[in-house]
């Protein structure tokens, strides 16, 4: 069987994917330090969150293989991957939805880090928006969510193990290179994507960053100083 190198994923998607491993870990090792890092904890969450942005937004106007549209699967996608039929170059569907879950527990993880506190010093940037009580009850779910996302991790890592020593295929190496080789003659190259879409995307991506450290919102007003006599 000929096999043939195309571009599967476009330079965007592949640096939001390394950046997004790189900053997690470092997010999880200094939310797990704690003290004089947890600042730096919370530059890595809004960080993320404009990660996130930007793929979310990307999910719509990137190129190909990208796009959620092209890769999130329907019921018969998935039968016809458990049942060994299904043929395509970019996500598998399984593969689709660990992407979906990973990017919505991560978005859950940035948008309750806005909200937390901890009892102690720090109080995410928006926290200021609701009462004590609502705050208390985000930082449950913001902490408890770390064991879901471990979780979601380690079965991703899981199933690029598997892909590659059982079934002798490399899901690291596209994503450094873009390129992945194919057998399927009717394999295109992904398309779209470009500059403009990328400006649009990252533009969003840093509206969403600065409206998330509260420039946006009107700061309370001060009392009225009290009189001198």
């Amino acid at each position: 069987m000929n096999k043939r190198q195309i571009r599967v994923w476009d330079l965007p998607t592949r640096l939001f994917h390394w950046l997004l491993a790189a900053l997690v870990l470092a997010a999880f090792i200094t939310g797990q330090i704690g003290g004089g890092l947890i600042q730096w904890h919370a530059r890595l969450g809004l960080t993320i969150l404009g990660l996130l942005t930007f793929r979310l937004v990307w999910g719509f106007i990137g190129s190909t293989h990208a796009r959620f549209f092209n890769f999130v699967p329907g019921p018969g996608r998935l039968v016809a991957y458990l049942r060994g039929r299904w043929v395509g170059v970019g996500h598998n569907p399984l593969g689709a939805l660990s992407v979906l879950a990973l990017l919505g527990i991560l978005s859950l993880q940035a948008l309750t880090g806005l909200l937390a506190n901890d009892d102690i010093a720090f109080q995410g940037p928006l926290t200021s928006l609701v009462g004590a009580e609502t705050s208390q009850w985000l930082s449950s779910i913001h902490r408890t969510n770390i064991s879901i996302l471990i979780a979601l991790v380690s079965l991703h890592i899981a199933a690029i193990l598997f892909h590659t020593f059982v079934r002798k295929e490399s899901l690291v190496k596209p994503m450094f290179t873009g390129l992945k080789e194919v057998i399927d003659p009717q394999a295109r190259p992904a398309q779209g994507g470009g500059l403009l879409n990328f400006l649009i995307a990252l533009v969003l991506a840093l509206v969403v960053v600065a409206s998330a450290m509260g420039f946006f919102i009107e700061p309370p007003l001060s009392p009225p100083p009290a009189p001198a006599w």
